[in-house]
C-alpha cells in the first residue's frame, strides 16, 4: 500500500481527532511530511545486516518534539506498508493518546499489570498502525520498566509487528529513558534546533551509550530554512 492511498484517508474522521502536529496525516504533501519520509528511508536502510526494529524516540529535555517525531515516524512507516506499533512508555507525561486523538483508558501500564493483553489494549488508527497509550499512571514508573514484564512485553510486540516505536520521558531528566534504551535495538534523539544546547545533546548521548544503547541518529525539530525553501 502506497502513501497516496493514505492521503485519501487523511480527509476523513481520522484527521479531525489527531493533533495538528501529526503533519503526515494533516498535511501529507507538505515539506515536513517529506522530511519524515526521508527519515523513514534512512531508518529502513541503516544497519542493513541487522536493522533496528524496536526503536526508542527520546529527547534531552521537555517540549523538544519527541512524541511528535515518534507519532509521525509511525505514520510514514505504516504508509510504507509496515506493520507498526507506537507504544507510549512515558509514564510521567504521556502524550501519544493526545497526538493521535485517542482515548487513554488502558494501555502499556495495564498490560504490564496483567489486566489485559497487548492486542486488547492496542488501538488501530490506520491499517498497519496500532497505538498503545499509557493508561493509568503508575506510582513507580522506573520500577515498572525494570520489571521482568517489560522485556516480555517488548518480545511479544517484536513478534507481532515489523516496527515498535517507543516514546519515553526525556533522557536528561529521568532514568526511564536509559532503562528503555537498554532494551531497544536503537535510539533516535529528537531535539529543538532553536533552543536545545549542544551540551544537553552530548549529555543525553553519553547517558544512553553508558547503558549500551545504540544511538542511531537524531531528529532536529524547528530547523529554519531559507525563504525559498522553507523547512520545519
Amino acid at each position: 500500500m502506497n502513501d497516496s492511498q493514505y492521503e485519501v484517508r487523511a480527509d476523513n474522521e481520522v484527521t479531525k481527532a489527531v493533533s495538528e502536529n501529526l503533519v503526515t496525516l494533516v498535511d501529507p504533501g507538505g515539506t515536513a511530511s517529506e522530511a519524515y519520509r526521508a527519515l523513514r528511508t534512512s531508518l529502513l536502510y541503516t544497519q542493513v545486516d541487522k536493522p533496528p526494529r524496536v526503536i526508542l524516540v527520546t529527547s534531552p529535555g521537555v517540549k523538544e518534539g519527541k512524541s511528535t517525531a515518534c507519532g509521525n515516524l509511525g505514520v510514514v512507516l505504516a504508509q510504507g506498508g509496515k506493520n507498526v506499533l507506537v507504544m507510549d512508555c512515558d509514564f510521567r507525561g504521556p502524550a501519544m493518546h493526545t497526538v493521535f486523538g485517542l482515548p487513554n483508558e488502558r494501555g502499556t501500564v495495564n498490560v504490564l499489570a496483567g489486566e489485559c493483553g497487548l492486542r486488547e489494549a492496542c488501538q488501530e488508527l490506520l491499517p498497519g498502525l496500532n497505538v498503545l497509550s499509557v493508561g493509568a499512571l503508575p506510582p513507580n514508573p522506573a520500577e515498572l520498566l525494570m520489571s521482568q514484564r517489560f522485556p516480555e512485553l517488548l518480545a511479544t510486540a517484536r513478534q507481532s509487528f515489523d516496527y515498535v516505536l517507543l516514546d519515553s520521558p526525556p533522557a536528561n531528566l529521568f532514568t526511564d529513558a536509559a532503562i528503555v534504551a537498554a532494551q531497544s535495538d536503537g535510539v533516535l534523539l529528537a531535539f529543538d534546533a532553536q533552543k536545545t544546547r549542544k551540551v544537553d545533546v552530548k549529555r543525553s548521548v553519553h547517558a544512553l551509550q553508558a547503558v549500551g544503547a545504540n544511538v542511531i541518529g537524531t531528529v532536529m525539530n524547528k530547523v529554519k530554512g531559507s525563504e525559498e525553501t522553507p523547512y520545519y
